[in-house]
């Protein structure tokens, strides 16, 4: 679990919703990403992406993609569709560039960066500032 640091309160962790961010990546004009706290993911054997949704009572039908309910009352009725990925335990905090993360990190970072089309520009692997990473894979 996370805490915050101020509050000490746990923190609500899902799933990374990529069905959700394409859809602002649409709205918004996004041109790229930025990736923040990729090194509370380090321990996690598994991480999962939701790529799509689904309407719970039609389970086989995908909903079309970059859709995304305009009513609470429908969002109740999405379920997500995931795609699972390998984690990683080595500890990324001391990485000083993209290319120093561990494999199945960097895959993590591509797949969002395939999935959503646009850019993954920086990736966050620790608290400050200078924990930011370029990413420079096309």
């Amino acid at each position: 679990h996370e805490y915050g640091t101020t509050t000490g309160r746990r923190r609500r962790c899902g799933w990374l919703d990529l069905a959700l961010v394409k859809y602002s990546a649409m709205v918004n004009g996004f041109d790229s990403i930025n990736i923040t706290k990729l090194d509370v993911l380090t321990g996690l054997k598994q991480l999962r992406i939701a790529i799509a949704y689904r309407n719970s009572r039609m389970t086989e039908v995908r909903l079309p993609c970059g859709y995304f309910p305009s009513h609470l009352e429908d969002l109740k009725e999405v379920v997500c569709e995931y795609e699972t990925l390998e984690g990683w335990t080595e500890d990324i905090s001391e990485c000083s560039s993209f290319k120093d993360l561990p494999s199945n990190a960097k895959k993590y970072v591509l797949r969002i960066q395939e999935l959503l089309g646009i850019p993954v520009s920086w990736v966050g692997v620790g608290p400050d500032r200078e924990s930011m990473l370029k990413v420079d894979e096309p």
